[in-house]
């Protein structure tokens, strides 16, 4: 299992779009993908669960990855936080 820590840039936060495209990017490995946001944890793979959190600007993430490409998993989803100025 590996995991890490992200703050949500984006003014708008968590909302339908980007919540849409962060499924597409965890959807695409075999990995069972989690978002941990203030203490509630939501498949990463399930857009009515990721849009569930209503997560803000300035709110820190935890994405949890586990499975075989796991790492592959972790950096994917990373790349698109910071490519769609999402998370950092």
């Amino acid at each position: 299992m590996v995991e890490k820590i992200y703050t949500v840039t984006a003014e708008t936060g968590i909302h339908a779009r980007p919540a849409t495209v962060l499924v597409q990017s965890a959807s695409k490995y075999n990995a069972d993908v989690s978002l941990e946001y203030s203490g509630k944890i939501v498949n990463l793979k399930s857009i009515m669960g990721v849009m569930s959190l209503g997560i803000p600007q300035g709110s820190h993430i935890k994405i949890i990855a586990s499975g075989a490409d796991e790492d592959l998993a972790l950096d994917g989803i990373e790349e698109t936080l910071i490519s769609e100025g999402l998370g950092e």
